[in-house]
C-alpha cells in the first residue's frame, strides 16, 4: 500500500513539542493540543523515543488511549533508546543542541542494530498505550549528529534497523518503514541500496519554501519514480517562516530572515497567511504524503487547518516564482 493511503490525510501531527521542545509546557496544555487535533479531524500523528526522552510518546499515548484505534495511524522512530537511567550532565544532541531541555532525565542511548530496533519498538508500545504502530522511521542517521562517523552508523542501520523493520513489515506487524531524518542525503543513499525496500520517509525542514533546492532537484524525482512517499515534517522551519526566532533548531541567520521578509510582503500584498504559503507549497509536490507541523496549543490546531484550506490567489505564487523565491522547476498549487 502506498505511503500516502497508509496515511490517509494531507495533514498530520508531529509530537515533537509535546516532549517540551524549547519550553517547559504543562500537561493539560500538551494533552488538550492533541485532543484539539483529534476533534478536528486529524488522524496521523508522529512521535519519536527521541522528544523529550519519552515524555511526548507518554503524553500521546494518554491523550489517545480512548481513541478507537483502528481510526488513526501513528508512527515513531527507532535508533535511540530511553533508559531508566537518569543523564547526569548536559546532552550531545547535534545541531539540536538542547531542544528537548525541558524533557525527562532519561539518558537515551544511540543504537541502529536489530536488537535495539525491537526494544525500541517495544519501548515505544509501551508509552504510547497501544497495541501497534503502522509507521517506524529510523531516526537521525546524518552528518550533523554523528559527524565524519555517519557512515559508519548507517551501515550499522543497514545490517539492523533496516532488516527488522524490513522484516516486520513483511510480516505485517507494521505498515510501513524508511528513514526520519532532517538531511536529504540519508535518504538518496537508502533508496540507492539494493536489498532495503523503505516505503517512503520524514523529511524534516528540508523542503520548505525556505529550503527546498536539494530535496527538489535530487529526491522527490526518485520517491516519485518509485511510487514511494515523503513527509514533510518541520514545514515552518522551525518557525522562522511564521516569524518565529529559530531556523534549524538555531537562531535564524539575517539571509533567512531576509527571506521571510521579502515571502510575508507578497503574502501580505495578495491577503494570505504565511503558514498557508508553508503547507500549500509542500504539499504541491506529488512527492509528499503529507506535512505534519507541530503544534504545543490547542489553537495552533485551527490555524493549521485554515491554512490548509486557505484560498491562495494564483499571482501570488506567480510572483514568488518570479522573484526567485522559489526554485523555478519546483511544483506550485497553480499551474505557472
Amino acid at each position: 500500500m502506498a505511503l500516502k493511503d497508509i496515511i490517509g490525510s494531507p495533514l498530520g501531527f508531529g509530537a515533537a513539542p509535546l516532549g517540551n521542545m524549547f519550553r517547559d509546557i504543562p500537561e493539560d496544555e500538551a494533552l488538550a493540543t492533541v485532543e484539539a487535533a483529534w476533534n478536528d479531524g486529524i488522524r496521523y500523528f508522529d512521535n519519536a523515543p527521541f522528544y523529550g526522552a519519552g515524555l511526548a510518546e507518554i503524553r500521546m499515548g494518554e491523550a489517545l488511549k480512548g481513541k478507537p484505534r483502528d481510526e488513526y495511524v501513528i508512527s515513531t522512530k527507532v535508533g535511540r533508546v530511553v533508559l531508566d537511567e537518569l543523564e547526569d550532565g548536559p546532552r550531545d544532541n547535534g545541531e539540536k543542541g538542547a531542544v528537548f531541555a525541558h524533557g525527562r532525565p532519561n539518558k537515551v542511548i544511540n543504537d541502529y542494530s536489530a536488537d535495539a530496533t525491537l526494544r525500541s519498538i517495544e519501548d515505544s508500545l509501551k508509552r504510547l498505550q497501544t497495541d501497534r504502530i503502522d509507521i517506524v522511521w529510523v531516526h537521525d542517521i546524518a552528518q550533523d549528529f554523528y559527524g565524519d562517523d555517519w557512515l559508519a552508523t548507517f551501515e550499522t542501520a543497514r545490517t539492523g534497523a533496516f532488516k527488522a523493520l524490513d522484516r516486520l513489515r513483511d510480516e505485517g506487524v507494521i505498515k510501513a518503514w524508511g528513514l526520519g531524518v532532517n538531511k536529504v542525503e540519508p535518504i538518496e543513499l537508502l533508496l540507492d541500496l539494493d536489498g532495503p525496500r523503505p516505503d517512503g520517509s520524514l523529511l524534516a525542514g528540508r523542503y520548505t519554501l525556505l529550503d527546498h533546492g536539494r530535496a527538489l532537484q535530487r529526491l522527490m524525482p526518485k520517491v516519485a519514480e518509485r511510487g514511494l512517499g515523503i513527509v514533510v515534517g518541520g514545514p515552518y522551519s522551525s518557525g522562522a517562516l511564521v516569524g518565529g526566532p529559530n531556523f534549524e533548531y538555531a537562531p535564524a541567520t539575517p539571509a533567512i530572515l531576509d527571506k521571510v521578509a521579502r515571502i510575508k510582503a507578497l503574502a501580505d500584498r495578495h491577503g494570505i497567511s504565511m503558514k498557508a504559503a508553508g503547507l500549500q507549497f509542500a504539499l504541491a509536490n506529488p512527492a509528499v504524503a503529507a506535512v505534519i507541523p507541530g503544534a504545543s496549543r490547542p489553537g495552533r490546531i485551527a490555524e493549521d487547518r485554515a491554512a490548509l484550506d486557505e484560498a491562495i490567489p494564483g499571482d501570488f505564487w506567480r510572483e514568488l516564482r518570479a522573484a526567485g523565491l522559489v526554485d523555478p522547476t519546483a511544483p506550485l498549487p497553480i499551474a505557472c
